[in-house]
């Protein structure tokens, strides 16, 4: 059987959190994904808050949303993506978690001042907020993993 490459996997995840993992032949793991993704989504009324987003109702999107779960979801999401990705390869790339732990980092924030941060007097709201937040913690995870991984190299160099 022909192994899952490291984009396919994480692109299934962005799909859906648990498919990258179904693709990787993990199936309880996958699954455990779907349902809490399910789970998540269900009780935050992400869907919703999602659908009035892309609708522009912002206000509506605040209406339906519960943060209490939806504050679950950047951190199920990105380890998923994360865990569909290390396991389609042998060789997964030292520190390569570090954009992805970053990023649900950052999400959560974005999601946390979603109701108070605004550019430009627009309130963009639970979801494109968070979204946006998505780019800066990819920026500082590979900043990050770039730094350590030279001063780890200066540092093997010198022994």
């Amino acid at each position: 059987m022909r192994k899952t490459t490291k984009l396919e996997a994480i692109l299934w995840s962005v799909a859906l959190p648990g498919f990258g993992q179904l693709l990787n032949g993990q199936l309880i793991k996958g699954l455990t994904f779907i349902f809490l993704e399910f789970l998540i989504n269900t009780k935050s009324s992400f869907n919703h808050a999602i659908l009035y987003s892309f609708l522009g109702q912002i206000n509506k999107a605040f209406e339906v949303v519960n943060y209490q779960w939806l504050m679950f979801y950047p951190c199920v999401y990105m380890y998923a993506m994360y865990d569909a990705y290390k396991y389609s390869t042998k060789n997964t790339p030292y520190l390569s978690f570090l954009p992805f732990v970053s990023s649900a980092y950052t999400v959560t924030v974005g999601l946390m001042y979603s109701s108070k941060l605004q550019f430009r007097n627009v309130l963009l709201g639970p979801i494109w907020l968070p979204m946006i937040f998505l780019v800066p913690g990819l920026i500082l995870g590979f900043l990050v993993r770039y730094i350590l991984m030279k001063c780890l190299k200066r540092s093997d160099e010198c022994s």
